[in-house]
């Protein structure tokens, strides 16, 4: 099981804005703000370590934080709406367009998604597989 994930950052201000605006729409709340950030799901037991806790820092190693080719969270979604709403919120929070939100039937006859990028150029997915718009 995924504990926690942890995502660099050069500004943490300006990502931690980024991924609350991401965030608090699907069901975490910001528990820590400063030097770091985290975000935790409401009903986690352990907030601190997850699972799905996530937490927006500067690399350890004290050198630039640089987007994973490769690495992309995906952050499930209740409804389609959702996911449209968590993508718009992403992008006026410093987010950059990799694909606007609609059907993907390549991964599946409902999988409907978007994808962005946020400040650092980490891709990030929101996707949902509900069968309509409901």
């Amino acid at each position: 099981m995924l504990s926690y994930l942890v995502i660099g950052a050069n500004d943490v201000a300006l990502s931690a804005k980024f991924y609350a605006a991401v965030l608090l729409p699907l069901g975490y709340e910001q528990i820590e703000e400063g030097t770091y950030a985290a975000f935790a799901l409401k009903d986690a037991e352990d907030r601190e370590n997850g699972p799905g806790t996530i937490w927006i820092e500067p690399p350890f190693d004290g050198r630039p934080a640089t987007f994973g080719n490769g690495m992309m969270p995906a952050f499930r979604t209740k409804t389609r709406a959702e996911v449209r709403t968590v993508y718009a919120a992403g992008m006026a929070h410093g987010g950059r367009d990799e694909g606007q939100p609609g059907l993907r039937p390549h991964y599946g006859e409902h999988f409907y998604a978007a994808y962005m990028r946020d400040p650092v150029g980490n891709k990030l997915a929101l996707f949902c597989t509900a069968e309509r718009e409901g």
